[in-house]
């Protein structure tokens, strides 16, 4: 009987295992690097251990350590969690020969199944070994992990090294094996997986489908259960592929077995030897607690239920610190508020308060929505994420918003070229044109003790504030009279630090505001206060590449010096941040004029990497 579990993992899953651990009376065990001492996942359980380690981003990849740390804490389980080791062999027996319960499959499953080359193999599929141009387009794998870490889509023959180098770069820094594979790459092609859970007496239970198709750089945005529009033929199939996959390893827990489904073909792409990120829909419908699950048959006990039916249909956005306009660029700075309205599901590894760093993977939060139909569901979904606040960094939110409404999408037609085709569309702007108004009438109620906004003009003529909102300038007129503030064509019915509400066309709007140094949140609209008079001093050149974010400069382009001839989009560096790598590339066509950029370099954001003079 287990009565103690240490999850070798941070953030929302650490949570999230820790939360069924407490129904079930277990005590809970955190790891936590020095770069989380305060994160919430070491702060919720009842015990925590420091993984000593220079390099935060690496110390949940210290096994050795972590399973010091539960034998000092005197654990009797560890359950992995998903990424970092998750579906390490090695880290399972070093579990097992320390007298610890591994509350995930046998390590010899995992060995066979961790490799995708291997795990092809074993399914009768055999990666390519020699890339022609007939082969293209070819996909670049990394053979460990998942996330969509150490993935390249190559569609030029002569980019094929270049995208190999990266990928395996990328790969061993986020599951210390560089080892990758190439693949044909299947346009078009719908993301479908099986849950399953198996005993240890034989029985193994597919719990239905999910569809995870809508993904950016090949790691899932939106999931949901059951995959929608499936004929039952293709669904039978599925299971039937997914069961013959787990016994062929003797397989124990719970695991996932992915398919790309194109013109009505199930292609096998890997299994996941642990939980996954979507696991919560699978629940949602079911009615099953996946991790309660794991832990019985850790425990040895049988499955004692036949595969549930599925409960209408569950919905799940991953709600991630970064902006979509921007390439995805990930986000950093203070969460200052994370608040999601009730009647559905949250899981997070982040409370008001903490700080998002450059580390980790950039995800927030996870929000699930389940309703009887796949329309309630979504309809559900989207607006509770319209409704949800978040004061703090950039984040997707608006963007799942729109996924999550887009004929395509509500139609059950997307595939995972979703987002190539509808990111612009999806990320224009939809910003409140009357939160910069409400943002300055806030800020004159304060008395505008910003370092921009103390200024006072004559009574007789209007005050004057500057907004950023949407990456535009936005200018607001208004004025104090005997009667309180005015606004030309608006009317003010009331304001103060935190609420303005207005008149607009005898309709009565309310916008609450939170103001964070220069940052100000009117309601779901992000604003930062601009000072009246522009900074010449702060303007880069043009062609300027300035650094998207935090990080570590990781490559530069083989021969780049100053003086170097460039193409427009050519890449130039490769900043690392998150576990990803981040391609820089040349703004215009040109000569490179200036290279600041160091491999080992860690940058700001706004940092200048390098300059492009444009060829006249």
């Amino acid at each position: 009987m287990i009565t103690s579990v240490l999850v070798a993992n941070r953030g929302e899953i650490a949570c999230r295992v820790f939360r069924t651990c407490r129904e079930l009376g277990i005590r809970t065990i955190a790891v936590h690097s020095d770069a989380d001492e305060g994160a919430l996942h070491a702060r919720v359980a009842d015990a925590s251990v420091r993984l000593p380690g220079e390099a935060p981003a690496d110390t949940y990849l210290r096994g050795d350590l972590i399973v010091k740390a539960a034998v000092a804490a005197g654990a009797d389980a560890v359950h992995p969690g998903y990424g970092f080791l998750s579906e390490n062999a090695d880290f399972a027996r070093a579990v097992q020969d320390a007298g610890l319960l591994w509350i995930g499959p046998p390590p010899e499953a995992i060995e066979a199944m961790a490799s995708k080359t291997r795990a092809k193999q074993l399914m009768g599929i055999q990666p390519l070994t020699h890339v022609t141009e007939a082969d293209l387009p070819v996909l670049v794998k990394a053979a460990a992990g998942g996330g969509g870490r150490g993935m390249r889509v190559v569609r030029r023959l002569a980019d094929l090294d270049a995208e190999l180098a990266s990928a395996r770069a990328e790969a061993a820094s986020a599951f210390g094996d560089g080892e990758v594979f190439v693949e044909p790459y299947v346009e078009n092609g719908r993301h479908v997986e099986v849950q399953i859970l198996a005993d240890t007496h034989g029985t193994i239970l597919p719990l239905g489908t999910r569809d995870c198709s809508l993904q950016r750089r090949h790691q899932k945005v939106v999931e949901e259960a059951p995959a929608p529009g499936l004929p039952e033929e293709l669904r039978q199939e599925l299971s039937t592929l997914a069961v013959r996959a787990a016994r062929a390893v003797d397989y124990v827990g719970a695991g996932t077995v992915e398919f790309l489904v194109a013109d009505g073909r199930a292609h096998f792409l890997e299994m996941n030897t642990r939980l996954q990120v979507e696991h919560p829909v699978t629940e949602a419908v079911s009615g099953l607690d996946l991790v309660a699950e794991q832990i019985r048959v850790a425990e040895g006990h049988p499955l004692d239920h036949d595969p549930p039916r599925a409960r209408g249909h569950a919905v799940e956005a991953r709600l991630y610190a970064e902006d979509p306009s921007r390439d995805w660029a990930p986000q950093t700075g203070r969460l200052h508020r994370l608040s999601v309205p009730e009647g559905v599901r949250l899981d997070t590894g982040y409370t008001d308060g903490d700080d998002i760093g450059v580390h980790y993977d950039p995800m927030l939060a996870k929000v699930v929505a389940h309703a009887p139909t796949r329309a309630e569901a979504l309809r559900k979904l989207a607006s509770a994420l319209e409704r949800t606040v978040i004061h703090g960094p950039v984040t997707n939110r608006d963007l799942l918003v729109s996924s999550l409404r887009h004929p395509e999408f509500t139609a059950a037609r997307m595939d995972t070229g979703f987002y190539d085709r509808h990111l612009p569309e999806l990320t224009a702007p939809t910003t409140d044109p009357y939160a910069p108004l409400a943002a300055a009438l806030a800020d004159a109620h304060t008395g505008s003790r910003s370092r921009f906004g103390g200024w006072r003009n004559v009574p007789s003529q209007p005050q004057v504030k500057r907004y950023e909102m949407a990456g535009e300038e936005h200018e607001v007129h208004y004025r104090h009279t005997r009667t309180g503030l005015e606004a030309d064509g608006v009317s003010v019915v009331h304001a103060d630090a935190g609420l303005v509400i207005l008149e607009v066309d005898g309709v009565r709007r309310r916008f609450e505001v939170a103001r964070y140094g220069d940052q100000l949140h009117v309601n779901t609209t992000a604003l930062t206060a601009l000072p009246r008079f522009t900074d010449p001093a702060a303007q880069h050149a043009p062609g300027s590449l300035l650094a998207p974010m935090p990080g570590t400069v990781v490559r530069v382009a083989d021969g780049l010096t100053v003086g170097t001839p460039v193409k427009a989009g050519a890449p130039l560096l490769w900043l690392e941040a998150m576990k990803m790598q981040h391609k820089i590339t040349a703004p215009v066509t040109g000569t490179l004029s200036e290279l600041h950029a160091v491999p080992g370099q860690q940058v700001e954001p706004g940092a200048l990497l390098a300059v492009v003079t444009e060829t006249p």
